[in-house]
Formats: C-alpha cells, structure tokens, sequence
C-alpha cells in the first residue's frame, strides 16, 4: 500500500475491508456506533483532499500528528460495518516503501530527510504499544493489483457513470462478504499451485489472505477503483470486466487449457498496461 503517493497522484485504487461494530472493543464500539448514525459522512475524495492539505503545509506533514476519527461505513446483510481511515498508521507503512518508489533528491523535496525521520522514530515507538496493529485499508496507484480481482465475482461489479454518482465522479467498485473473498482467494491459491511455478501473484495472494484474516468474519471486502476513474473514458470504465477476466483464466487453468488462461491474461495485462502508461504522459 502507498498512502503518501496515493496523495502525490490521485490516480489511486482502494481494497478496504469494513468490519461489523461487534468486532471493536470498546469504547471504540461506542465512537462507530455514534458515528455510523451521522447524517452525513465522509467519501473517499475527502480523505484525499485532507492528505494533500497535510502534504502542502510548511515543512510538510508526512504523517498526521493525531490519529483520524473517521470511517467509512458501509450495511452488509443489515449490519452496520465501519472500515477506520487509520491514516497516520497508514502513513508510517507508506513511508517505509518511499525509498525504493523515488530518487533521493526527488524524496528530500517532497519529504525532507528530517521528516521521515522524526516519524520512522515516531512509529517505532508507537509500534512498541500497539504491536498488533493493521490497516482496514490498501491502496496502489495507477492500477488495480491483479491478486485484488481475484476477490470477487462479476456479479458484484458496481459502475455508476458521472451523471449518477454525483459531484465526485464516477464510481467502479466490488464489494463481497469476507467469506466469498477467503474462498475464492483459497480457491485461486490452489488452481496456481497445481498448474504454474510459484511466482509474484501466488506470493501477492498469500499475502493478502493473511491480511484478510486479521478482520472479523462477517466483515465486508471491497475494491474501489477510486481516483483511476478520472483516468479511464466512461467507455472503458463502462467495459472494465477484468473480475471477470481473472475468473476466466483460473477457470481455463483449472480445465487444462492454458491457451484459454493465456487469452484471458493478455486482455487484462493489455488494459491495466494501457492505464499505467497514461502517468507518462501527463
């Protein structure tokens, strides 16, 4: 996940799990269950936007100095789930990865040396309390991780074009109950093991799968493909099937016919590649 480039570019897509207010101790149980009535609630476009106020400050704010109170809420089956920003966790862990994402002069420009480690410090100490923290939260920038698809049916494919979602923009997104994401993720893992060599998306999907395990089992799994819809044309958006394509090729693996899987990898490959070269053309 990439929190601080998810504000450097907004091109940026979410996997979020929200979980029931019976998984949270309290009295955090108590701050969701007041906060999930609220008449108005924050979107993804707001936590973006108060990201970037941090990032223009003087020196810039890497990591939020409190913790945010918010969430996003979402009803699955008539229970209410919330899925908490956490962003100052969020920013520790996206620090971590900005090393290896950005040239060293390019990195002392947007984050001054002295402010990575200030909060580098700052999370070690944090951690030391709170050793079993984890983000409700993943994000990537420019793309969709292909091991995200892997979650979720076509079916539970949701596409509302700008003139019907409103002044943020269209919306493309998936949403599933933990349960279906475990299974279809435990299903995908198998079909790899036994039909190619061990490789980066079995290792993405281990790694997801352990994150999944850490929420509540009636938790709710989303994909949101949140800033890349002002990157794609309403007719792309409109033909995004790429669930569906995943869900295709393990099929073809499972059936032995790898020239299906292959077909069913290029057309996805092809479309993601397409949107990743649009960052170097802007």
């Amino acid at each position: 996940m990439s929190v601080v480039s998810s504000v450097l570019v907004p091109y940026t897509s979410y996997l979020r799990v929200y979980e029931p207010l019976a998984a949270f101790a309290e009295p955090e149980r108590g701050h969701w269950t007041r906060y999930a009535r609220r008449a108005e609630l924050p979107t993804a476009q707001d936590e973006l936007r108060r990201s970037l106020a941090d990032l223009v400050a003087t020196p810039p704010v890497g990591v939020p100095v409190h913790e945010s109170g918010d969430a996003f809420v979402a009803v699955l089956d008539g229970v209410v789930c919330v899925c908490p920003w956490r962003t100052r966790l969020r920013g520790w862990l996206a620090l971590e990865e900005l090393d290896g994402m950005f040239p060293a002069k390019v990195l002392d420009v947007v984050l001054p040396a002295v402010v990575r480690g200030q909060a580098a410090a700052d999370h070690q100490r944090w951690q030391r309390r709170h050793p079993d923290a984890r983000p409700w939260i993943r994000t990537t920038v420019w793309q969709v991780p292909v091991r995200w698809f892997v979650l979720f049916d076509d079916e539970e494919r949701e596409y509302r074009p700008a003139d019907e979602a409103g002044e943020d923009g269209p919306v493309l997104r998936y949403r599933t109950p933990m349960v279906e994401a475990r299974r279809r993720l435990a299903r995908a893992l198998r079909t790899l093991r036994e039909n190619v060599p061990e490789g980066p998306l079995t290792e993405g999907l281990v790694d997801v799968g352990r994150w999944l395990e850490e929420f509540h089992p009636r938790s709710l799994v989303e994909l949101d493909y949140g800033g890349l819809v002002h990157a794609l044309s309403p007719e792309l958006l409109a033909g995004d099937r790429s669930a569906a394509d995943v869900a295709e090729g393990l099929t073809a693996l499972r059936d032995g016919d790898g020239e299906g899987a292959a077909e069913a990898y290029a057309r996805l490959a092809e479309r993601w590649r397409a949107v990743r070269d649009r960052q170097f053309t802007n």
